[in-house]
């Protein structure tokens, strides 16, 4: 039975991922900051890594106007840690992103091609941006790895947002 799509405005509830480094990252709840949480496809993916390092290239933009990150794929600890390693990321980074998250998330999931692809299924890219409360003012998905937004316009969107409280739109 296909995941239905994520409802703009929706409360997320909490979910925690292990992250790199030690301790855990949790998004949705009640948070202080707004959050923006990324899903990238996992460490097999050279468009994640484009996508990431313009992420940690703007993370001080992000941080400064009131931005929580958090990036999660459903990589091992041991391929998440090597690609922040190899990319120098600050951003908290988590892994091992479940199946009934990514399913909570309304992701797409995808099998691997082959094992040289991934160990297992794994989810498809998704840029989330929550409230404090947890709501999701904007659910960007996508069934592939070559369609996401674009980091400075939805930076700039979202500034605007916050300033003129603005609401989650498509929700009709």
């Amino acid at each position: 039975m296909p995941t239905p799509k994520p409802v703009a405005d929706s409360i997320l509830a909490p979910m925690s991922f292990p992250r790199v480094g030690g301790g855990e990252i949790t998004v949705g709840g009640d948070t202080e900051n707004w959050t923006l949480l990324i899903v990238y496809r996992g460490k097999h993916c050279p468009r994640c890594k484009k996508y990431l390092n313009v992420l940690n290239n703007m993370r001080n933009d992000w941080t400064d106007a009131g931005f929580d990150i958090a990036v999660v794929s459903a990589d091992s600890l041991e391929k998440a840690q090597a690609d922040q390693t190899e990319f120098g990321w600050d951003f908290d980074l988590g892994y091992g992103l479940s199946e009934a998250q990514m399913d909570q998330l309304g992701v797409y999931v995808t099998d691997p091609l082959s094992p040289a692809e991934a160990d297992g299924r794994f989810a498809e890219p998704g840029t989330f941006v929550l409230r404090p409360d947890g709501s999701q003012i904007i659910v960007a998905i996508s069934n592939g790895p070559a369609v996401r937004p674009d980091l400075s316009e939805l930076l700039d969107g979202m500034i605007f947002n916050k300033t003129n409280d603005r609401p989650a739109r498509g929700k009709v």
